[in-house]
Order: structure tokens, then C-alpha cells, then sequence
């Protein structure tokens, strides 16, 4: 019932016993006073013992925790030398990093790593032997596993929490922990780990409420893309994700490309949540990471931390004069970016720089602000935004490509004033081999060279007969040819 009858409301206060009269709930009948026994009832009395006895209010935000000391530089080390002659995919990249953070002696205590689901295939079961998934009541079975060495072991002082395969139960469990620093007044850091199509697109409401709750801890999107996980149908097929988490305003999205990335953007996730001098700390970080093996560099000597952390730098200068463009991508499709370098250099003449855009999103973000600012304050010299700074000698046009769909790039487009293409996966997934659905959605290295092409043409910068060459030279028609030729199987 919305609304009781005066008659409902009698009849309630006298089943209830509340010492309310019929004249105070005759006075307003829509708005009848509330009633507290007072503080010295024996009621009230019990409540607030064994509320004390709980520890405290729930829920109630405490000013101060417990002193956290952050992981030093060597803790980072694992991400920033890269993976040598093996290859390694960005998840495998992660998944050394988080172990080294868990090893800290200072730190590692505080993680509580999240997986509703696929841990082994994340390399994740590393963990079970020493980490070992929380169970109050301890492990009550035998593991179907138990004789291998990384067998799935339960422990009431277990680290990981495994809510079964339950994404919402992993939510709750993820904004539980990250909250822990005001609830309990020790700081926890929840790292969850999933499927990236199966996070912010079924609980992305959950994650709203974890914001709206001032949760920190980092969101990690695995076998993130719309083609690196073709064949086991749609629901994996993800080109979407990072728009949707850059709806939630306390989300941080990044899509690094190699470990090193990773590393720096963990690092400045931990110093922006808990570091002594950080002014906005109740962020989550969702990072994109793939099950794609690629060969993984160290970090450079010059490493531009501003750049990853802010959203983009300049990977790979140009090595030639010619006919210049800037390929910009993100990452699985970074290693695509660099390989069209080096074929608009050897085929056609061209000239092209690449950038690793780490953060689509916050590139926008920062942007907007400068809008915003510039708007408030008429008169005064506007700021530049971040990626119009980085790109301000950049000449001629650009070419973005990553795995996800076009309005993953074209969020940075109206800041830019060079001509500005998008290359992308929209449209649902394409079940068949990567190369072949890369072909298929035209976001793979020879589709980013006849983008390239097409647009120094218009421009008269190169022959105007190229781009249907390169066409026809790379058999882009053709959706079953791989990026390397004839990789593709049938469609």
C-alpha cells in the first residue's frame, strides 16, 4: 500500500503499542509524527550494546584509517622488462605484476583479488596454493584437482574470494573491500578480475552503486576486444565495454597495450587512491587486458609517464620522409599499428608516427574539463587539452584503430584538427578465425594502411590510383583473408 487510511494507522499503533494519540494522528493524517522510545528504553539500550559489540554503526564512514605503505619501484620491475623472446599476452603481463604486488611485504596483505569465473584461464591458479580462495568454514571436500600441483584449495585464511560463478555476488564482494577503508577503517584493495563482456554490460548498476558508495579497487577486463575471442559466441564478443564504463564518472578506463603500461597505471591508480598526496581518491580503474601472445618490450629508457597515465604518447617516430600520417591505437591493436608503419614505409613511401592511446576516455575527459573551464572564464587564455598538446606538431591525417567500436576512438575526434578517420569493430562478433574477423569488421593492418592511403590521396600527397591498389595488393574484398594473406577459414 502507498498510502494507510486513518483507520490503517489506528490499527497499526494499537497492534504496535505506540504511545501516539488520536489527535496527533487526526492533526495530519498524512504525515503522522514519528515515535523513539527515548535513549534510556531498555529497547534502545539493547540495540546500541550489541551494536557496539559488532563494532560500531553500520553503515558509517570513518574520517581515518589504518597507515598504508604503497609498493616501491622495485615491485614493478616484472612489468617494466618486458617478456624478452616469449611471448606474452597483456593478461599474463597483469597477472606477473599482481602476484609481485601480493608479494610485498608491506602491501601485499591488503589485495583481495576478485574471480567469479575462468581463473586458470586468466593464469590466475598460480594463487591457489599460497593465497588460497577465503571459505569461513574452511575446505569441507576434495577438489576434483587435488593432484595437480596448482590445485584449488579453500582456507578460512584465504585471500581470494570466489563467489562462484556469480558476477553480481562478485560486485558486492568488490564494493564491500573497497569500502573497507571507511567501514572498517582499513583499507582494503579489491582487484577483480572477469571476462571484460561480462562486467559493466551485467552490472554495470552495481558498479554505479559501488561508486555512489565511494569504492576503490581496480576493475580488470580480460579477453577484452570484439575479435580476440571469436568462436565461442556473442556473449563474448566485446567492442563495447570501455564506453560503458565511461558513463560511470568514478570510473577510470584505460586499454594499455604492453605490461610496462599496465605497470605505470597500476602504480598511479594505488598513489591516486591512497598516496599522501592525492586529492581524488575514491576512483575505480577498469583496465582492458588480452589473451593475444605478443612480444612485449621493456619499458623505455624515456619512459612518458605523463602521456600513459593521461591518456597518450608517441610510440614509434616515423622512420622515413614522405607523406606523413599518425596512426593512433589502443591495445591488442597497437602491434597492428606498427606493423602498417613499417608496411606504409617499405610499400608506399609513407611516412607514419604511432601513439599508444592508453585512455580514449580520459583523453575526453580532460578535454571536456578545458571546455568547461573556458566557458566559466571568458576573456581568460583557454587551456589546451592534454591530447591537443601531445598531437599540436603532429601533421597530417590520422587513422584510429582499436578492437572496439568506432566511438571507442571518435570520442577525441572534436579536439583534433587534423582530418580524423575511425577503423573498428561495430556491428555483433564475427565467429571465425581473429585474422579473418579483423579482416571482416576492416580494422587489421593492411585496413589501417588503405585508410592511410585513401586520405593522403584525397589530399594529393601520394598517387591516386594507390588505395585501389593496395586494395587489390592486400585482397581487403576478400573476408576470409587474413592480415597475412589467405589466413582466414570459411565465413
Amino acid at each position: 500500500m502507498k498510502k494507510l487510511t486513518l483507520a490503517d494507522l489506528k490499527a497499526f499503533r494499537d497492534h504496535l503499542r505506540i504511545p501516539i494519540t488520536d489527535d496527533q494522528l487526526e492533526a495530519d493524517p498524512y504525515r503522522p509524527p514519528y515515535y523513539h522510545p527515548g535513549p534510556d528504553a531498555p529497547e534502545i539500550q539493547y540495540l546500541m550494546e550489541r551494536r557496539q559489540a559488532l563494532g560500531g554503526f553500520v553503515p558509517e564512514r570513518r574520517s581515518k584509517h589504518s597507515e598504508i605503505t604503497l609498493p616501491d619501484e622495485k615491485t614493478y620491475e616484472v612489468a617494466n622488462r618486458g617478456s624478452g623472446k616469449q611471448l606474452a599476452a597483456t593478461t599474463m603481463a597483469f597477472v606477473r605484476l599482481l602476484k609481485d604486488l601480493m608479494r610485498d611485504k608491506n602491501f601485499g596483505q591488503r589485495i583481495v583479488p576478485i574471480i567469479p569465473d575462468e581463473a586458470r584461464t586468466f593464469g590466475m591458479d598460480a594463487f591457489f596454493p599460497t593465497a588460497k580462495i577465503y571459505n569461513p568454514n574452511g575446505q569441507n571436500y576434495l577438489s576434483v584437482d587435488r593432484d595437480l600441483v596448482l590445485a584449488y584449495k579453500e582456507s578460512i585464511s584465504g585471500q581470494i574470494v570466489h563467489a562462484g560463478i556469480n558476477e553480481a555476488g562478485s560486485v558486492a564482494a568488490f564494493t564491500a573491500a573497497g569500502t573497507s577503508y571507511a567501514t572498517h577503517g582499513e583499507p582494503l584493495v579489491p582487484i577483480y578480475v572477469f571476462y571484460s563482456m561480462f562486467g559493466f554490460q551485467r552490472t554495470g548498476d552495481s558498479f554505479w552503486a559501488a561508486a555512489d558508495q565511494m569504492t576503490r579497487g581496480f576493475i580488470i577486463g580480460a579477453t577484452a576486444g570484439r575479435t580476440t575471442l571469436t568462436g565461442e559466441g556473442l556473449q563474448h564478443a566485446d567492442g563495447h565495454s570501455p564506453i560503458l564504463a565511461a558513463t560511470n564518472p568514478a570510473v577510470v578506463t584505460y586499454d594499455p597495450a604492453y605490461g610496462y603500461e599496465i605497470g605505470v597505471i597500476m602504480r598511479d591508480g594505488l598513489e591516486r587512491m591512497y598516496g599522501p598526496d592525492s586529492e581524488d581518491r575514491n576512483l575505480m580503474y577498469y583496465i582492458t587486458v588480452y589473451n593475444e601472445p605478443i612480444s612485449q618490450p621493456a619499458a623505455p629508457a624515456e619512459l612518458d609517464v605523463e602521456g600513459i597515465t593521461k591518456g597518450i604518447y608517441l610510440l614509434a617516430p616515423a622512420k622515413i620522409d614522405g607523406p606523413r600520417t599518425q596512426i593512433l591505437a589502443s591495445g591488442v591493436s597497437v602491434p597492428w599499428a606498427l606493423e602498417a608503419q613499417r608496411i606504409l614505409a617499405e610499400d608506399w613511401g609513407v611516412s607514419a608516427d604511432v601513439w599508444s592511446v592508453t585512455s580514449w576516455s580520459e583523453l575526453r575527459r580532460d578535454a571536456m574539463a578545458a571546455e568547461e573551464e573556458a566557458f566559466l572564464n571568458p576573456g581568460q587564455p583557454a587551456r589546451v587539452p592534454f591530447v591537443t598538446q601531445q598531437l599540436a606538431g603532429a601533421t597530417g591525417p590520422i587513422v584510429a584503430v582499436t578492437d572496439y567500436m568506432k566511438a571507442v576512438p571518435d570520442q577525441i575526434r572534436q579536439f583534433l584538427p587534423n582530418e580524423f578517420a575511425s577503423l573498428g569493430a561495430d556491428g555483433f562478433g564475427f565467429s571465425d578465425t581473429r585474422a579473418a574477423a579483423r579482416r571482416f569488421f576492416k580494422n587489421d593492418i593492411h585496413s589501417v594502411v588503405v585508410r592511410s592511403l585513401q586520405m593522403l590521396a584525397r589530399r594529393g600527397e601520394v598517387d591516386a590510383q594507390a588505395p585501389a591498389q593496395a586494395i587489390e595488393k592486400y585482397r581487403l574484398l576478400n573476408v576470409n583473408a587474413g592480415t597475412t594473406g589467405n589466413a582466414g577459414g570459411d565465413s
